[in-house]
């Protein structure tokens, strides 16, 4: 049996940021565990720029920001393992994984980091009529076959759904030549970045329906078109505002979900808005001794902001490697009205630093107001001039406001206008 200090399971952005301080804060024996066969996770298929203008001050591509990293996990010579898919993760911290060269990996860990990132929402949880024409791709798959494979999947495109992959793609396939008829999005707000909604789509003079979906994919053995409407308030198409679009592609942008078989499967409490681990503010979840972080714990708009989180996950771990993790009451935290989430969901009173929470609202405001509660107390109010499903907000809890906190209690964010 290998034995390690901390074992990572991911070697996207999220593992090696971990890694790299949980290095820094003195932890020498780590493995990284990495399914494909080289670091770096989706950023190497991110051939756009736009990364590491809050981390670096700079814009990089997403192959350039991954090889930053890269190239300090070796500097440091953190182990890691490619090609290798980790199956298990038992009660004791052993970590089962299987690969070519190994075979049967069966690895201690005195701390484990859960950085597995996050997968698209495929056609299967949309319910669209039509067959199962050639043609119909997630818009991460489409962004491989074109960035890496070298690859057209069509020539006229529509998009459903605004996330930030299916925008990027919109303006990708138009550089490629493709003709982008439109995106369509069944809320009445897209939930891509107001830049990219910019970059992609204005700049193109690609539309974007609000409000509108796709209910209905013709073809046989390739697609030939779609149907579109638009939908009412509760999402339900309202008759007699269809319409056919030729196309010979329809790309899927409809959301992102964490990687968490492995979580669920150790018995991991998860957040239901989420669907990632519920943690702690050193991204400790439930399950002493593991850690999550990044796209696996919740969704993020920008990689900058998972660098920064997986490298508390990393400082976290080697804390508690390292017998110095503080433990003791804790507070709660919960989202209310149109805020739907907050990460972290619970925070240690006796906490080392600030505490920063991100949170993430459900409509889109202007001129609003946040609005921090301590067991209903207010203790915190910022003026927001915009907020939007899109992207991810924070606020920050101060250490010495924490002191004063009693065991139990909850701190509540909300949204007034």
């Amino acid at each position: 049996m290998l034995s390690y200090d901390i074992v990572i399971v991911g070697g996207g952005p999220a593992g090696m940021a971990a890694a790299l301080k949980a290095r820094e804060c003195g932890i020498d024996s780590i493995l990284i565990i990495e399914r494909a066969e080289s670091l770096g996770g989706i950023l190497e298929q991110c051939i756009h720029t736009g990364f590491g203008l809050q981390y670096f001050g700079e814009e990089l591509s997403g192959p350039e920001y991954a090889d930053r990293f890269i190239k300090q996990v070796n500097e440091q010579g953190i182990e890691f393992k490619l090609d290798t898919m980790a199956l298990e993760i038992t009660d004791d911290n052993v970590v089962y994984a299987v690969n070519k060269q190994d075979g049967l990996l069966e690895i201690k860990a005195k701390a484990v980091i859960l950085a597995m990132g996050c997968r698209e929402r495929p056609r299967g949880a949309l319910n669209i009529a039509g067959t199962r024409a050639s043609g119909i791709l997630s818009a991460g798959t489409a962004q491989k076959y074109v960035n890496i494979d070298g690859y057209m999947p069509g020539k006229k495109v529509v998009i459903l759904g605004s996330g930030d992959i299916g925008l990027i793609m919109a303006r990708r396939m138009t550089l490629e030549g493709a003709k982008v008829e439109c995106v369509c999005e069944v809320m009445p707000y897209s939930s891509g970045l107001t830049r990219n909604i910019v970059q992609c789509l204005d700049d193109f003079g690609i539309p974007l329906y609000l409000s509108c979906t796709v209910i209905d994919i013709h073809g046989k053995d390739r697609v030939t078109g779609v149907t579109i409407a638009n939908v009412d308030e509760n999402r339900r198409p309202i008759p007699g505002t269809e319409r056919y679009i030729e196309c010979d592609t329809l790309l899927l942008s409809v959301g992102l979900i964490p990687e968490n078989e492995l979580t669920r499967a150790v018995g991991i409490e998860l957040d239901p808005v989420t669907s990632g681990a519920i943690v702690d503010e050193m991204r400790e979840t439930s399950k002493e001794g593991v850690f999550a972080c990044g796209n696996v714990l919740h969704v993020h708009d920008l990689v900058d902001f998972v660098t920064l989180e997986s490298q508390t996950a990393g400082e976290g771990a080697a804390a508690y490697v390292q017998g110095k993790k503080t433990k003791g009451d804790r507070i709660a935290t919960k989202g209310v009205g149109a805020v739907r989430y907050i990460v972290p969901q619970k925070i240690n009173l006796n906490a080392n630093d600030d505490v920063k929470l991100f949170f993430r609202v459900g409509s889109a405001f202007k001129n609003a107001t946040v609005k921090v509660k301590y067991n209903g107390e207010e203790i915190i109010s910022r003026k927001r001039p915009r907020l939007a499903p899109g992207e991810m907000e924070n606020v920050i809890i101060k250490k010495d406001m924490l002191s004063s906190f009693s065991k139990d209690g909850v701190i509540e964010i909300s949204v007034e206008v």
